[in-house]
């Protein structure tokens, strides 16, 4: 009987194994990129994120795994312009010309300026549908290179993403314009929707700046609370991946100076900013994480 049991076991402990054993075929940094690789990738390659549903990039401290994970990927892809943070350093050595930056070919007339972390440009391109569909067609090109077999199966895939994205494009200009201009005043916890704003009409204030690693002083709460006693603006919006207590701060400053209260929309409406939503849920992709948040902004400000 124990001879029995031992010979059942082997094939189980062999399949084990080799799942264990399995590496990524694609690493990627945030839960944005993952979306976009998984669409593309239809199940042909491995799709492995190091970081997970409301992780904030600009924080992100990589573990001893997450480096035994990049070095034994096929491919890895990060966003670039510094989203990584300090983390760009460790890509960045990576050898074998495996590692891209889905931003590298966008062009830099289109970037907008920020000063985050020794970088000189706002890494929160995916805000506006149309630069990230140009991150899309990267990251279809690079899986191609790295797996060439795939290739129509690849090229099959970002077609029908990217018309869906075109055609997202034009949902949110659409829903944009169903608002007042003097109502697309767009106040956040960090200023991670600059790109956002450009694209689709709005006006955008955040509390921190463009990183999140940037706290916010005094005079960041002064001046918020400024602008929104003065313009009276209806509501601002916290955000999945970073704590709303500053926002709490200015409106609590803005009661008491001006005498009216802002809604502060959160907890089930909260904008996904720098990671998408669990799976499943509808911000749990980057066509859901764009949808809820233009749903979200203008059913809040809408008079």
């Amino acid at each position: 009987m124990t001879r029995i049991c031992i010979l059942l076991a082997i094939p189980l402990s062999l399949a084990a194994l080799g799942c264990k054993q399995r590496s990524p075929d694609v690493v990627v940094t945030t839960s944005i990129i993952a979306d976009a690789a998984e669409r593309i990738g239809g199940g042909h390659v491995k799709v492995s994120s190091l970081m997970g549903p409301g992780v904030d990039p600009h924080q992100y401290q990589p573990s001893a795994g997450d480096l035994s994970t990049l070095s034994s990927a096929k491919l890895v892809l990060y966003n670039g312009l510094h989203l990584e943070g300090k983390m760009t350093d460790v890509l960045e050595r990576q050898p074998g010309g495996r590692v891209v930056a889905v931003t590298h070919r966008l062009d830099h007339g289109k970037l907008m300026s920020a000063d985050i972390d020794g970088g000189a440009h706002d890494p929160h391109v995916w805000f506006d549908v149309r630069l990230w569909t140009v991150c899309v067609e990267t990251i279809r090109d690079e899986m191609i290179a790295r797996f060439p077999e795939h290739e129509p199966a690849f090229r099959e895939n970002a077609r029908v993403y990217l018309n869906e994205l075109n055609a997202l494009d034009a949902e949110v200009r659409q829903k944009a314009l169903s608002l007042p201009p003097d109502r697309r005043t767009l106040v956040t916890s960090h200023d991670a929707f600059g790109y956002f704003g450009r694209a689709y009409g709005f006006e955008v204030f955040g509390l921190q700046g463009v990183s999140t690693g940037a706290e916010s002083g005094t005079g960041d709460v002064k001046r918020l609370t400024q602008l929104i006693g003065e313009r009276r603006v209806p509501a601002v919006f916290t955000e999945t991946s970073v704590p709303p207590q500053g926002l709490k701060q200015v409106l609590d400053a803005v009661e008491s100076k001006y005498r009216f209260r802002v809604r502060l929309v959160g907890d089930a409406d909260a904008l996904f900013s720098d990671a998408l939503g669990e799976p499943g849920t509808p911000g749990g992709t980057y066509v859901g994480m764009v949808r809820h948040n233009i749903d979200v902004i203008t059913a809040a400000l809408r008079p």
